[in-house]
């Protein structure tokens, strides 16, 4: 069945719009709730009645108006101005409707970021201008689990400007502060750009703001805009579709995702990890029967023939261009909690048991510098070898995003996120 996300999505392209998920990064304070919410107001997206209570909370609280209030439903959360969980909040600008995930800044609910920047497609980093805040250790943290999740496109937005006067001194400081750490985590120079913004005040968000004229370049939205226009990378381009279920085991009727690629009725297909041969006789999209399938779609499909194999995390693919099946790969892992014998990972919707993970490297996440290290680090990354209980059809992360990451448990606990670098 498709995701609650899913469902929206597909509702949104019903009305030809293009859908981009944009993750809200960036140190707890620095102002993403307070962005949304006047992003919400600027483009229309906020009703009346949302904003207004927002006013009576504010009221309440016996503060001035505060947009935050608009995105952060939860009284606990309004009244110790903090976000613990990711929120989700919807604009649509042109052509293109942007769902903005807000994730936690605190450093104890990195569990919560990586879960909502985990979807994004485009990063919006906030860093605050003012002179008692600026580039955190979290503000580089996040850069760098958004980057290893395969985030590819950012935008910085140095808010609270009105904080120093709306200084262009100040704005450069901190763009020459994170440019080298955004260039050394693998952000290319085109695809990231930084925007001076004031997010309580409305400034520079949709409409060019007249105490920045020093700043030549395009708003908010607009830097936005251009970058959801660009293709996504992490697709291999050929057939792959996750196995999510079965419909209807008597007439061979499976339920699944494709993920990258094109799948056609009466195409021969290759089902792994069982490696069994089949044909996709019938393909059903949206309740309806069609001739084809592309990435993205949620479809029911007919096989030839009945196959014995575990469903859950089957990979179908075509038959000459597969992934590759094995149980040792070269991968990555962002640590969050202390790791023990007992390993388990979750790949692909398989739970499986890791026999080992050798640590070759330590990367440190607030600078990026690589050590030699043969332990897990908190907080920290590994690039290390890990060896699964048996084989399961896997590609490299930047080859096919869903087929190469996992997420790790120690002794039953989230202990980690890993995106595999190499199957060889």
């Amino acid at each position: 069945m498709p995701s609650p996300n899913d469902m929206h999505k597909e509702l949104l392209q019903a009305r030809d719009m293009i859908v981009k998920n944009i993750a809200l990064l960036g140190h707890k304070d620095h102002g993403k709730s307070t962005l949304i919410g006047s992003m919400l107001m600027q483009t229309g997206a906020a009703t009346q009645v949302r904003i207004n209570e927002a006013r009576t909370y504010s009221r309440k609280l016996h503060k001035p108006f505060e947009p935050a209030f608009i995105l952060d439903s939860l009284e606990e959360e309004r009244e110790q101005e903090m976000t613990y969980d990711t929120t989700r909040a919807e604009i649509e600008y042109k052509n293109i409707a942007f769902a903005f995930i807000d994730v936690p800044g605190h450093e104890e609910l990195i569990k919560n970021m990586i879960s909502g920047a985990s979807y994004g497609e485009i990063a919006i980093l906030l860093v605050s201008a003012k002179m008692d805040e600026g580039i955190k250790k979290q503000t580089k943290r996040h850069l760098f689990i958004s980057r290893m999740l395969g985030i590819s496109r950012l935008i910085v937005a140095v808010n609270k400007m009105d904080s120093v006067g709306y200084d262009k001194g100040r704005f450069e400081e901190i763009e020459n502060g994170l440019s080298g750490f955004i260039n050394k985590i693998g952000f290319g120079i085109k695809d990231t750009c930084f925007v001076p913004i004031s997010a309580y005040n409305g400034e520079n968000l949709v409409k060019k703001s007249g105490k920045m004229r020093w700043y030549k370049g395009g708003t908010l939205i607009d830097a936005i805009y251009r970058y959801a226009h660009k293709d996504n990378p992490g697709r291999t381009g050929h057939l792959r579709a996750i196995i999510q279920g079965v419909i209807d085991a008597n007439n061979n009727i499976i339920g699944g995702k494709i993920i990258s690629g094109r799948l056609k009725a009466g195409e021969a297909i290759c089902i792994m990890p069982n490696l069994e041969n089949a044909r996709a006789k019938e393909i059903i999209a949206n309740g309806k029967k069609v001739s084809a399938a592309n990435a993205g779609d949620n479809i029911a499909i007919k096989l030839d023939k009945k196959i014995n194999f575990e469903l859950r995390g089957t990979v179908i693919c075509e038959s000459r261009n597969r992934p590759i099946l094995t149980d040792t790969v070269k991968a990555r892992i962002f640590v969050t909690n202390k790791i023990a014998k007992n390993m388990q990972i979750k790949f692909n919707g398989i739970d499986i048991k890791c026999r080992k993970i050798k640590v070759l490297d330590k990367i440190d996440t607030t600078t990026g510098i690589k050590s030699k290290a043969n332990e897990f680090e908190i907080l920290n990354a590994v690039d290390a070898e890990v060896k699964l209980e048996r084989k399961l059809p896997i590609e490299e992360f930047e080859t096919t995003m869903e087929l190469g990451r996992f997420v790790l448990y120690s002794n039953g606990e989230f202990a980690g996120i890993g995106i595999v670098k190499s199957t060889q």
